[in-house]
């Protein structure tokens, strides 16, 4: 996949601050943090891991749907990011 290669920095950034988001909010469980504060910090680490997935998303379409060499490369990579957003829509 030349684009996460590409964009691997971009991207690490990202999977960070998703720990750190994470990390806070395990932290705030242990010490048994406001529900509506850990509601927040749950919807923020979920946001935050939709757009690292619509961004290598974007990247996987342009690479390996819209400038695919054949009909039969762009067909295949067309079902499997089908039955990703089926998984993801579960």
């Amino acid at each position: 996949m030349a684009h996460t290669h590409r964009d691997k920095k971009k991207l690490l950034t990202r999977v960070r601050r998703i720990g750190g988001q994470v990390a806070a909010l395990e932290r705030a469980l242990e010490a048994e943090g406001d529900c509506g504060d850990l509601l927040i910090q749950i919807a923020a680490a979920k946001g935050a891991m939709h757009a690292l997935m619509m961004e290598v998303l974007a990247g996987h379409l342009s690479e390996h749907v819209v400038a695919a060499e054949t009909e039969a490369e762009r067909a295949k990579e067309a079902g499997a990011i089908m039955d990703l957003l089926t998984r993801y829509a579960r």
